[in-house]
């Protein structure tokens, strides 16, 4: 598929010359910080220098202060709490984490994670009735419960309080919960806004430890988890998200807790340095199985094992889940591809959305994620579940799905989700008037732009910029994700020294120079079909990332090649 080459626009300004002057730094650092808001040494110090000193003080989050009291109250008087949370990483994480520090305090704690399947995401009735028949008298609800009024008003009315600690933006109406932990909530003044739920669960977590004047060690044996949720769940990698997914990558790579140790035996990466994507495609996905297949529950106790053994049985449990998840997610792409490849009409379409009955709701949202990579459109996979149609819904750069679904408000039960990513429900027979309507709202309002994947490219650089400084200097941006994303970088008029070959099935190795600098290596995935360009020895464009290529104990730098034009 041909990309779009977009250039950032160079951060020229007097700030970022100063902060290239007083740093010591190349006009290339200067503007990758400048990119990222960094103008001042202050700023570029604690960028640079991360440290858990930086993490803000908890009680800046409005209503911390009365849930702390309350969990305080809860313990003292040995009141039953019940910690509940959704069923994807983010929420097992966040149970695991406020479930396993609290139970050091308190026995009459347990921990409810709702059925994807029976009861859907999100606080259920059914959660709150199990509650009430088993005598818990305060629920603490993460990753989940921001927009839940009527739920809470029930569990009001069975004499259950609520704290809510959720990262999802508000509705025009807070629930009447005892407290309500979003930073995202219009007046509260916690000064970062893109936490998890796992993070707001670290933060209650530090302010109970806080207001006992404990040692904030206690806190921190959970930034692996928390570093697990950051990069699962997708959220922004910047202030203290950053350093909070910095220093749980460390504690991830040197002394995970025994449910993360399993999940890194499983998964056959023997890296020296897990990182953020490692833990997006290795550990992430095995997590998310047990909610897919059977029981989010099951990853929670793989997350709060006790022991290397516990760890070992619930993760060969979670991994054959994982397994099961890949074989039913395989099938059902084919199966949608399949679709598409045979009904020339829905591939002239600007939209993408496919319904079978039989199709395993657990994986309709990586199917439609899948989709959406191929065929670069807004998709749609749909489903049968319990007589009605489920569907998961999966965006296009710069396109709003949230509010495209609200042009079809009328054929829907409910909906909800955000810009690039939603879920839904609908009678069947509302399916065809439904395909046909989405269409036209995406005909009516995408722009070819939109249709076409996009590369951003930070900076043109020459090849003989590129060192083991630069690289250092690379290094410390890290961890890299969404905001703060590794750069990519473009170098023009390249040609390959000597020739380029073809490995594995389409990918391509060679090395290339530009005027008289050094040859590099560079590695180019499912670019293959540049090979005759490229060894006619003509001049081409590339954009791409620097890496570390490590081969036995020879460690060299390399590129790895995006795109490539001509």
């Amino acid at each position: 598929m041909q990309k779009r080459w977009l250039l950032k626009p160079k951060n020229n300004t007097a700030a970022t010359r100063h902060l290239r002057d007083e740093l010591g730094v190349s006009d290339v650092v200067a503007n990758l910080l400048a990119y990222r808001k960094i103008e001042t040494f202050e700023g570029a110090r604690e960028f640079f220098r991360p440290s858990l000193s930086y993490l803000h003080d908890p009680f800046l989050m409005k209503d911390m202060d009365v849930a702390i009291a309350r969990i305080t109250q809860a313990i003292s008087n040995k009141e039953k709490i019940l910690v509940y949370g959704d069923y994807d990483v983010d929420g097992t994480t966040a149970v695991s984490i406020v479930y396993t520090f609290l139970h050091q305090f308190h026995t009459g704690l347990a921990y409810y994670i709702p059925d994807r399947y029976a009861e859907g995401y999100g606080i259920s009735y059914q959660g709150i009735d199990y509650a009430h028949e088993h005598g818990y008298a305060l629920i603490i609800a993460l990753d989940c419960g921001i927009k839940e009024i009527e739920k809470v008003a029930y569990a009001k009315s069975k004499g259950i309080d609520f704290i809510i600690g959720d990262h999802h933006l508000p509705g025009d109406t807070i629930p009447d919960a005892l407290a309500v932990l979003d930073p995202k909530r219009v007046d509260c003044h916690y000064p970062y806004k893109e936490l998890s739920g796992c993070g707001i669960g670290f933060k209650i977590i530090q302010a109970f430890i806080q207001s006992n004047d404990m040692d904030m060690e206690m806190a921190y044996q959970y930034l692996d988890l928390v570093a697990v949720s950051i990069a699962s769940d997708i959220v922004p990698i910047t202030g203290e998200n950053r350093l909070l997914c910095h220093f749980g990558l460390h504690k991830l790579n040197s002394n995970p807790s025994f449910g993360i140790r399993a999940l890194i035996e499983l998964s056959n990466n023997r890296k020296d340095f897990f990182t953020v994507n490692d833990i997006v495609f290795q550990i992430g996905p095995r997590i998310n199985a047990a909610g897919r297949i059977e029981h989010a529950k099951d990853a929670v106790k793989l997350l709060t094992s006790k022991s290397v053994a516990d760890a070992l049985l619930f993760s060969e449990k979670v991994n054959l889940q994982n397994n099961e998840r890949k074989d039913v997610d395989l099938r059902i792409t084919e199966e949608a591809m399949a679709l598409l490849e045979e009904d020339e009409s829905l591939q002239q379409r600007n939209s993408t959305v496919l319904y079978k009955a039989d199709w395993h709701k657990g994986v309709i949202g990586i199917v439609a994620s899948r989709l959406t990579e191929k065929y670069y459109r807004p998709t749609i996979i749909l489903t049968n579940t319990n007589g009605h149609v489920a569907g998961s819904a999966r965006s296009v750069l710069g396109f709003d799905l949230y509010q495209a679904l609200e042009s079809c408000s009328d054929l829907l039960e409910q909906f909800g989700g955000h810009k690039y990513a939603a879920g839904m429900t609908m009678p069947v027979e509302n399916v065809p008037l439904f395909q046909q309507r989405f269409e036209e709202v995406v005909t009516n309002s995408i722009t070819p732009e939109m249709l076409t994947q996009e590369i951003s490219i930070d900076l043109p650089i020459h090849l003989q910029d590129i060192d083991a400084k630069l690289f250092r200097l690379l290094k410390q941006f890290e961890p890299f994700g969404p905001q703060n994303e590794q750069p990519i970088f473009i170098s023009k008029g390249v040609t390959a020294q000597g020739l380029a070959h073809v490995v594995g099935a389409n990918h391509l190795k060679m090395t290339v120079k530009q005027e008289d600098s050094v040859p590099i290596a560079c590695i180019a995935f499912g670019l293959s079909e540049h090979i005759d360009y490229i060894n006619a020895g003509k001049r081409f464009d590339i954009c791409y990332t620097i890496e570390e290529n490590t081969w036995k104990t020879r460690k060299n730098l390399q590129l790895n090649i995006k795109a490539i034009r001509y």
